[in-house]
């Protein structure tokens, strides 16, 4: 057989797909709306190595922010003893990196800042505009249907995966089955902290087992029962800029959500975890009361349906992100194999993972 000159049509679409997969999220409909709101703040990052006695070598990846369709980054300016490079991992992210040899001093500290221009993502996806994956598009698309350490696909998660869909071929009604499903039958651990909490990794297996976990375990079932589907997604690691901690002096911590790819649509945004939230009712106590509001971005007032809606698809303003996607190498590559996630740092010392290190993350809205 021998091959067609690729007509029109098909240079469009592969054209298309090109332009979604390079990591914007595309609006799905022409419907009027509310002009996108944003916010911008000044933020600081401090990362603290402990150095051991006798070590040789520390080596510190560290994550900085991303730009993309939704965030202006303005000022980057990191200041530690020694040259810092940057460089892209093995999804694309920037990434900060630090080597010290034979290091005199007890503690390595590296200070980021930057000042944050960020838009909420509007979605509002159209099913009816979207279709199944061509062949093609899964070639194309294969690493995000490509199970990681932590996000795994086995029969259990496919026979799972099949009850919840019944069979939907539509990938925008298929994402709404497996997160109207996930955020039903999971519940965040900050709900009742004395008897549930989250797994150290953001483990598929430890979320279905245990039906409860934090963002990470939440997104990483999803994105299992997904990709058991066929559907491929990403997972999304940054941190929520809440007002309560508005210019406090106490670490923000991190945050990470699910982008779906729908054809003709494309890269789509959902929070499951801030859905369960908002979308079932439970009690608040002293207990909990803080470490929910923490969680959420902009404030619990108790359940919310429209929030349920709103996140499928949406995104609100008050993000930042720090990287996409699970199991990372990077560059210059780590010895002690690929990274789990990078919402923060990972470091090495003489090649070996090394944990005894903090990051201190603030920030301050800038009212324009």
């Amino acid at each position: 057989m021998t091959d067609r000159p690729m007509t029109r049509r098909k240079i469009a679409e592969t054209i298309a797909l090109c332009l979604c997969l390079s990591g914007a999220t595309v609006r799905a409909d022409n419907a009027p709306r509310a002009q996108p709101k944003q916010a911008s703040f000044h933020v600081k990052n401090v990362f603290n190595v402990k150095v051991p006695k006798g070590a040789q070598a520390v080596r510190i990846w560290f994550a900085v922010p991303q730009e993309d369709a939704s965030s202006v980054i303005r000022n980057l300016a990191v200041s530690t003893d020694g040259v810092v490079r940057y460089d892209t991992d093995s999804w694309g992210n920037r990434v900060g990196y630090l080597e010290v040899r034979a290091p005199a001093q007890e503690q390595i500290t590296i200070r980021e800042e930057f000042d944050l221009t960020r838009s909420e993502i509007q979605s509002r996806v159209d099913a009816a505009r979207a279709r199944p994956l061509t062949e093609p598009e899964r070639a194309a698309l294969a690493r995000f249907l490509a199970p990681t350490t932590h996000v795994i696909v086995n029969d259990r998660i496919k026979g799972l995966a099949a009850s919840i869909v019944e069979g939907e071929s539509n990938p925008v009604r298929v994402a709404r089955r497996i997160y109207d499903w996930t955020f039903k039958n999971i519940d965040y651990w900050v709900k009742d902290p004395d008897h549930l909490k989250a797994s150290p990794v953001g483990s598929t297996e430890y979320c279905m087992l245990t039906k409860t976990g934090n963002c990470t375990d939440f997104h990483s079932l999803f994105a299992s029962l997904a990709m058991a589907v066929g559907l491929p997604t990403r997972m999304v690691y940054g941190s929520l800029l809440k007002p309560t901690l508005n210019g406090i002096e106490v670490d923000g911590s991190y945050h990470c959500w699910i982008q779906f790819y729908a054809p003709q649509i494309g890269w789509v945004p959902l929070d499951a975890s801030l859905a369960n939230i908002y979308g079932k009712e439970f009690p608040l106590t002293e207990k909990n009361k803080k470490l929910v509001e923490l969680t959420t971005a902009t404030g619990y007032k108790g359940t919310d349906p429209s929030k349920v809606d709103y996140y499928f698809g949406n995104i609100d303003e008050r993000r930042v992100v720090w990287s996409i996607g699970r199991d990372l190498m990077m560059q210059p590559p780590q010895e002690s194999g690929p990274v789990n996630a990078l919402a923060k740092a990972h470091v090495e010392v003489d090649g070996k993972p090394h944990a005894d290190w903090t990051r201190e993350f603030t920030y301050r809205e800038i009212v324009r």
